[in-house]
């Protein structure tokens, strides 16, 4: 879908939440599974998966109705099992509570009911059942990691600092709706270009660069615009 389309059809217009507002609640969930996935020792790629699984959600539900929050916990539970990394729920909601109360669980357990935990655990179970049927149980998520890695190696650019560089980038562009818009290699395309470009490699010297990365001018252009709006 086109990122018009995908910001004038959400839901969460029919609910006052502007463009500008979802980007932020878009930015915010997307910084809490970050934190959440590097806390619970999780790959990159899992983190990743959630977030997108996140973006899928709420391309068809409003924020309005659901918190942003519970619904990324569970989509980081979900991806945890769907990238077969999985991690044991009570460790995710443990470490989801430390964060969204920013206090140590054992110091903060003392101050909840008893039953605190059971109950979270429900909720994060209900939600991910409304994750997987939202998603019409849809959970595949390809990365641009591997074809950006294939592709500059092939075109004899495999530098450690433009790799680096191009995986920040993708890293990045996690927290917006590219994924909802362009297939993996299109965002590695746009990455690599983008990184090249302030590290002073000439990709456009490269002219197998558009056949590799099986990419246009036009969609090069719209990704790499996208991800320097995220600076």
């Amino acid at each position: 879908m086109s990122r018009d389309e995908i910001e004038r059809c959400s839901p969460s217009r029919r609910d006052g939440i502007d463009s500008m507002r979802e980007t932020q609640l878009r930015y915010s969930y997307c910084a809490f599974l970050q934190n959440l996935g590097l806390r619970l020792q999780l790959p990159q790629t899992t983190i990743g998966t959630a977030m997108v699984l996140c973006h899928r959600f709420f391309f068809r539900r409003s924020h309005a109705n659901h918190d942003r929050f519970l619904i990324a916990t569970a989509a980081l539970f979900l991806a945890a099992k769907s990238e077969e990394t999985p991690c044991p729920l009570d460790d995710v909601l443990k470490a989801s509570c430390e964060l969204c109360h920013k206090q140590d669980f054992t110091f903060f357990s003392y101050l909840l009911p008893v039953d605190w935990l059971k109950q979270y655990k429900e909720r994060v179970l209900e939600a991910e059942q409304m994750i997987l049927m939202t998603l019409n149980f849809e959970l595949d998520v390809q990365h641009p990691y591997d074809p950006l890695t294939s592709v500059l190696k092939k075109l004899g650019l495999s530098q450690t600092a433009l790799l680096n560089m191009a995986f920040s980038l993708v890293s990045e562009g996690l927290r917006t709706s590219l994924w909802l818009q362009f297939k993996p290699h299109h965002i590695a395309a746009g990455a690599a270009f983008l990184a090249a470009k302030c590290l002073n490699f000439d990709l456009a010297l490269h002219h197998n660069m558009y056949r590799e990365f099986k990419t246009t001018p036009s969609i090069l252009q719209d990704v790499v615009q996208q991800l320097m709006e995220l600076f």
